[in-house]
């Protein structure tokens, strides 16, 4: 069972470095679109750094707590300021969405990697 967990950790990575890397290709439009909620154009790089670098190493299983905690943390800020207007179904699904996608973080931050990470290897050598 050890590689399920693998596969979650990539499956809920997935849309992040997906959106991270797009934000890249649609630099301009994703600063407009952060600035019509508010959100100041400049934080589109380390929004850009945390949705490329943490996904990333929570695929691999390195400092995997670390990762799952700051996702966990973007994710539900990312609800708060794009997904409140309840009045809208999709807003209102979007929202919920990413509170489930918070709830798996914290379970990877609860329970750690398993034997296929970066973390197991390192810790397996301190024994």
């Amino acid at each position: 069972m050890h590689i399920v967990e693998v596969i979650g950790r990539i499956f809920l990575s997935a849309l992040f470095l997906f959106n991270g890397i797009a934000k890249i290709f649609y630099y301009e439009g994703t600063i407009e679109y952060m600035e019509n909620f508010g959100v100041p154009g400049y934080l589109i790089t380390p929004a850009i750094i945390i949705e490329i670098v943490f996904p990333t190493l929570l695929i691999i299983g390195y400092k995997t707590r670390l990762s799952a905690i700051v996702l966990a943390s973007f994710t539900i800020l990312l609800a708060v300021i794009f997904h409140t207007d309840f009045s809208s179904q999709i807003q209102l699904t979007q929202f919920l969405k990413n509170f489930a996608i918070a709830g798996g973080f914290i379970i990877i931050f609860v329970y750690g990697p398993d034997k296929y990470s970066i973390d197991y290897m390192l810790k397996s050598k301190q024994k």
